[in-house]
This record gives structure tokens, sequence and C-alpha cells, in this order.
């Protein structure tokens, strides 16, 4: 069953634009799948988040989360409960002084009865590990920290899908993997759907499913394995492959008998060994 449908989307800034920074795109998300969203700046990506979660309209075409059209006022807070939105910087989504006020938040806005709050919080803080941290103030926290927290605070409003613009892209490594872990963790065992957007080759290894987009369209769609081997056509796109990847190219290049659908070192090492 497909949680997000997108029909033919033509997206532009200014009706004085001669370009659409999404045009004509058609794509569909399947619940529980963890899709990665790959693209160089002004491909397009960062906006069809943003049209996903209905902070922006389609110019032209339609885009339905659990069947409820972006567009129509009346389902706004529905569709925002349904595919929550996780930003780059951690800072800009914690609006509390105490960790579990924050996740509090979201749910006392809907009108959550509190006990049901207090279970809501608890569950998102034990889910993306930072329970014992609910009484310290978030400005303590270390990037990836505060980045878990504002994904508890999404599924505290138990959003069924989880969109993250570029969550690491201001983490050092350890935050990074933190927040990338807590993800498949929450893909895996929760089965959320995960919608990733990054510029990281090694987080959109770790998908089901990864799109490469580049001038307002999707050019590219598949498995990990499918779509990195497509080395040349990715580097056209100003992209990097996966260094793995890139390696097990470079030695094919070289007369050695291997493929180069190759996304994980211990890939790479056993067909060496063979």
């Amino acid at each position: 069953m497909d949680i997000i449908k997108i029909k033919d989307v033509k997206f532009k800034y200014n009706n004085d634009d001669k370009k659409y920074a999404l045009d004509g795109v058609t794509l569909n998300i399947k619940k529980g799948e963890f899709t990665a969203i790959l693209g160089h700046n002004g491909s397009g990506k960062s906006t069809l988040a943003k049209l996903i979660n209905s902070l922006l309209l389609p110019s032209e075409g339609k885009i339905y989360v659990n069947d409820m059209d972006t567009s129509d006022e009346n389902k706004l807070w529905d569709i925002r409960q349904t595919a929550g939105m996780v930003f780059q910087n951690p800072d800009n989504q914690l609006v509390a002084t105490i960790v579990e006020e924050d996740i509090a938040f979201g749910p006392e806005n809907q009108g959550v009865e509190p006990s049901e709050i207090r279970k809501r919080v608890d569950d998102a803080l034990k889910a993306v590990g930072m329970y014992e941290y609910r009484k310290r103030p978030p400005h303590l926290l270390s990037g990836g920290q505060k980045q878990r927290i504002a994904i508890a605070g999404v599924l505290a409003l138990h959003s069924e899908c989880i969109i993250l613009d570029e969550p690491t892209a201001m983490l050092d490594p350890s935050g990074r993997k933190e927040v990338i872990d807590t993800i498949k963790r929450l893909n895996k065992e929760e089965g959320k759907t995960i919608l990733l957007i990054t510029h990281y080759m090694d987080e959109a290894v770790q998908a089901d499913r990864v799109i490469i987009m580049d001038g307002g369209n999707v050019k590219i769609d598949g498995t990990p394995k499918e779509v990195f081997q497509n080395v040349e056509k990715i580097k056209k796109y100003g992209l990097d492959v996966p260094q793995v990847t890139e390696l097990a190219y470079e030695l094919s290049l070289e007369g050695i008998d291997i493929s180069t659908d190759v996304i994980t070192i211990k890939e790479l090492v056993d067909k060496l060994c063979q």
C-alpha cells in the first residue's frame, strides 16, 4: 500500500521564475519503506519534502498522503501528523526548556489527554534512546541528541511517516551515526515509513530504495545496488558513489573481473577473495 502518491507535480517558487523547482514528478512511496532521496543543491529534493508535508502546495499536479490531498486545507493537521518533518538544524525545532516538555508540545496542541501524553512522551523517548535525558534542558545536549529529540517529537504525534530533510548535515560523525541508527531502528522495529533526504552516500546505501533527483525530476530509482552501479551516470548529476563502489569500478576499469554493484566493504572483500 502506498502512503504517499505524487502525480505529475510541478512547482515554482515565483510565477516569474522561468524554471520549475519540480518539473513533473510522479512517485509513490510504500508504507514501511525506507527511501533515500539524493541530489545536489537545487535538484528539488527539499522542495519535494516540503510539498509532501503541505508546507508548500503544488503549482500543478497532486500529492496524496494516506489518500488525503495536501492542498485540502481541512486536512492540513492530519497530513502533518501522518507525515512528520525533521529539519536540518535541530535548534530550530526545539521549543521548550526541558526535553520531556518539548516532546509533549505537539500532543498537547492536539488536545490529547494528559495521561496519554505522558505515555506518548515516555514511549517516544525510549524509542530514540533518550529516556534518561527527559529532565535535561535541550541546549545542553549534543547535536545528535537534539536531532533524536526532534525525531521523538514527531513520534509523539503518532506519525506513520517521518520525512528527514538532511538531518545529519550539521552533525559530527558520531552524531550522524546516532541519528541514522535511530532511523533504521524505527523503520525495522516500529515499521515507520522513512523518507531521508541526504547528500551522504553511506547513509543512502542503508535504505531499501534510492531515488536520485536532478533538475527537478527523478532520474534514477531502485535499490541501492541497482542505483549505485550507474557510476558514470551518477557523476554526471554531480554526485559521488559510495567509496567502496568507486573502488570496485576503478578495479574493473583496470581489467580485474569484479562487478560494480558492490555497496559494502564486506561484499568487496568477498568478491576479491574469490
